[in-house]
């Protein structure tokens, strides 16, 4: 008797508490998003040559693949995808001084809610500690480009 009297209990208590999920304020729902990247650094990287006779492009120790694994490493780690959801190829101009620091990373091309994902691909190259060796000409370091070429995907989903 004790457990027929304890079923109904339960079961009446779920009913209660069952109307009054769904009667509930909707302001007070708060929705997960996330987004999901993927990224696919192309290799290997164009240098922008300058005008010049004996001109050696700048290199990074550990070569290009090395670059692009910290490269990948640090967009993971710091890029802040949930501010857009792009999907693309998408072309980096790397500006290196004389010390072989990157100092600028321009992005394209501009597409809808891209000058956030750009910005953070500064923040990310500028993070990057390690300096590339300087391009040179006739043996004198000089300012450099690197294009840097990608197919960065978004995808946004409701948790």
């Amino acid at each position: 008797m004790k457990t027929i009297l304890l079923f109904f209990a339960l079961c009446f208590t779920n009913l209660v508490f069952a109307q009054e999920l769904e009667d509930r304020d909707e302001s007070f729902i708060v929705e997960n998003n996330k987004n999901l990247f993927k990224i696919d650094i192309k290799e290997p990287f164009m240098q922008v040559a300058v005008k010049c006779n004996d001109f050696k492009p700048a290199a990074f120790e550990g070569g290009a693949s090395a670059y692009k694994d910290i490269l990948s490493k640090y967009m993971y780690t710091y890029l802040n995808a949930d501010f857009y959801t792009l999907s693309g190829d998408f072309t980096f101009t790397l500006i290196m001084d004389e010390t072989g620091k990157v100092i600028d990373a321009v992005g394209n091309p501009k597409v809808l809610h891209s000058e956030a994902f750009f910005d953070d691909m500064q923040y990310v190259v500028r993070r990057i500690k390690r300096s590339w060796k300087p391009a040179t000409c006739n043996g004198q370091p000089v300012k450099s480009q690197m294009k840097v070429k990608m197919n960065f995907s978004s995808l946004s989903i409701d948790m």
